[in-house]
């Protein structure tokens, strides 16, 4: 629809999409400060004060992300500090993990420590603009903003991230810059930890994925690899499952990963280049009170930081020198639209 019929049909755009910044008040996330949008059906909050990550996201009012039992919350002083992580993970559409290390909390030959999925999570953005306006005929609702992570003697990384979406679209695409501006190359290890939850996920929900191999974590998930892409019913204290997933992709290397809920026909799609992710994973946890799938974009391993330094396959940023990511979610509906994601699998996996 043109931007005059839009006009013609609502006094304010602020009835159909905004973005309007907000300040919790309330437990854990007393002054949190964050953004909610607003983009016709779909609806998803971006946190100022924990690197822009996006801890909600709604469709037609149908929850799609997991939160984990802690809930929304603020930075706190466990929040980087070893497996205390867990106490203020809160899953959320994405968080992101990095830049010295993802995954398990690592301490380094030299005693230095890496807290669990590293501390570009709570870092609070700087430079902040929401913004909502006509391009053309299109109405785009953009929030920005900038992260550093760094230290007096150490590392100096800045991430410039953007989240963009427009009216009549039901995508959010996240796009990032990562900066060195130390003198020194820095590893930067990156993954986009992203979480989907009950009511969107349930019995009914499976995983489209093109992928060429699978291979469990652990002996935990090899027990469970014939069932890797179907969720189960809720089962009390079941262990999480891993999977690391080697992916197929089309010539320039554009691939995605898709949740499905049949029952709803409806689907929770990331849209991703494998040269900027060559690692992917899946993680699963059907134990009651914990029953997320996440998937997991990253250009390292989940074994992490240990695992990279003893291959001699850590990954480093030159000095002055930048780095771009993208990753878009988007909501696909109906039967159609399904069959057309499975179509594109089977057409990466040449079947």
């Amino acid at each position: 629809m043109k931007k005059e019929d839009i006009l013609r049909r609502v006094g304010n755009v602020q009835q159909i999409a905004y973005a309007r910044r907000v300040t919790y008040d309330e437990g854990r996330s007393t002054g949190m400060r964050a953004v909610e949008v607003k983009n016709g059906p779909l609806r998803f909050v971006t946190m100022l004060d924990k690197a822009l990550d996006i801890c909600e996201m709604e469709y037609k009012g149908l929850q799609i992300n997991f939160l984990s039992k802690p809930g929304l919350m603020g930075r706190n002083p466990y929040d980087t500090h070893g497996a205390e992580a867990q106490r203020s993970i809160m899953g959320g559409l994405f968080f992101t993990c990095g830049f010295e290390n993802i995954c398990a909390p690592y301490t380094g030959p030299d005693g230095r420590e890496y807290p669990m999925h590293g501390r570009m999570r709570t870092t609070p953005a700087e430079h902040v603009c929401a913004d909502s306006a006509w391009d053309g005929d299109d109405y785009v609702v953009t929030v920005r903003g900038e992260m550093r992570e760094a230290e007096l003697f150490g590392e100096n990384l800045v991430l410039r991230r953007t989240i963009t979406t427009r009216l009549g679209e039901s995508s959010i695409r996240v796009a990032d810059e990562i900066t060195n501006e130390a003198f020194r190359p820095e590893p930067v290890m990156l993954m986009y930890h992203c979480n989907m939850g009950w009511p969107f996920l349930s019995e009914n929900s499976r995983l489209l994925l093109p992928t060429k191999k699978v291979t469990p974590r652990d002996g935990v998930s090899a027990a469970c690899a014939d069932t890797w892409d179907i969720m189960g019913p809720p089962k009390d204290n079941k262990p999480e499952n891993v999977f690391l997933h080697e992916l197929a992709s089309a010539g320039d290397g554009e691939t995605f990963a898709a949740v499905v809920n049949d029952e709803r026909k409806l689907a929770l799609v990331l849209e991703f280049n494998t040269e900027q992710f060559p690692f992917f994973m899946q993680w699963k946890s059907e134990g009651s009170g914990d029953y997320v799938l996440g998937l997991e974009p990253s250009n390292s391993s989940v074994y992490g930081r240990s695992y990279h330094e003893k291959a001699g396959t850590l990954h480093f940023l030159a000095p002055q020198t930048v780095e771009k990511k993208q990753l878009t979610f988007r909501i696909a509906e109906g039967k159609q639209a399904i069959e057309a994601l499975e179509n594109r699998r089977g057409s990466l996996l040449g079947l």
